[in-house]
């Protein structure tokens, strides 16, 4: 049996749509609703996990994210040790590229790894993802005058579609002997920068600054521990740690060796989600 956490999440409902109809698949979210083939699993209430793991050979173990990182730390600390004490055979993880060490959210990601490989599991895979295109539709959007001032200078991104990384995902975890203790760095082929933002989004490129992102960002009513994350998310990418070039070329084809096809452009998934934004306030 395959469990899916944060099923109800954006990379989640993805990958629960690519499982759809089979019996063999749960889909773990704190709401699970009457429907079937669904489970109670939060991270934040660690005495049920056990429970709600129980018959589980293989844990797909979306990053519970979104917090600071003491908070992401003990989610999933708590969702291993549960993941032990009911005998799963195996965790799949989604952690964050290896390009991605400057990030400030790196660190529960690297936790999350080292704690997996010292685990009592008997098998773990490590899905790398870069950081999705559809970020820079929230990162990087042009403005009502139709200008990207985003501060990302001359860096580019090596940013993938969410849906790939949902594949990805499927593949492994339907297949996971196949991966053990394998660790994949999940990064776009082609970056992409302001300007090849630009152009796809019919825009122009006018970066600003970081303490002008800063602000609008603190404007904006983020949680405190989220400006600095995106703050330092742009300052990344402008410092070019972001563009796939950190990362051994074998290991950069990871992406389309998984999908057994080429990777969505990033500039693509980029303008769709541009597009359904402005569709969905019109």
């Amino acid at each position: 049996m395959l469990l899916v956490t944060g099923a109800s999440g954006e990379l989640g409902t993805l990958i629960a749509g690519h499982l759809a109809g089979r019996d063999d698949v749960l889909l773990g979210t704190r709401e699970p609703g009457s429907g079937g083939g669904r489970r109670r699993i939060d991270f934040d209430e660690p005495d049920t996990l056990a429970e709600g793991f129980t018959g589980v050979d293989t844990l797909l173990m979306i990053s519970a994210g979104q917090g600071e990182d003491d908070e992401v730390i003990t989610r999933h600390e708590a969702a291993i040790s549960a993941a032990e004490k009911a005998g799963v055979r195996h965790v799949v993880y989604t952690s964050l590229s290896g390009d991605g060490d400057h990030l400030t959210y790196a660190l529960a990601h690297r936790w999350t790894e080292r704690r997996l490989r010292e685990s009592a599991l008997p098998a773990w895979t490590v899905l790398r993802n870069g950081l999705y295109a559809e970020l820079l539709a929230f990162l990087a959007a042009p403005g009502t005058d139709g200008v990207i001032t985003a501060p990302l200078g001359s860096g580019r991104l090596a940013a993938v579609a969410r849906a790939d990384l949902a594949e990805v995902a499927v593949r492994v975890a339907l297949d996971p002997a196949r991966h053990m203790s394998r660790t994949y760095e999940l990064v776009g082929e082609v970056p992409v920068g302001g300007a090849e933002l630009a152009e796809a989004a019919s825009a122009t490129y006018a970066p600003g600054t970081p303490a002008g992102a800063r602000a609008r960002i603190a404007a904006s009513g983020a949680l405190p521990f989220q400006v600095p994350m995106l703050v330092g998310t742009y300052s990344a990418i402008a410092a070019g740690f972001m563009d796939g070039s950190g990362i051994p070329a074998p290991e950069r084809g990871a992406l389309r060796e998984l999908l057994g096809r080429a990777p969505r452009p990033a500039a693509e998934a980029y303008t769709e989600a541009i597009n359904s934004a402005a569709r969905a306030t019109s």
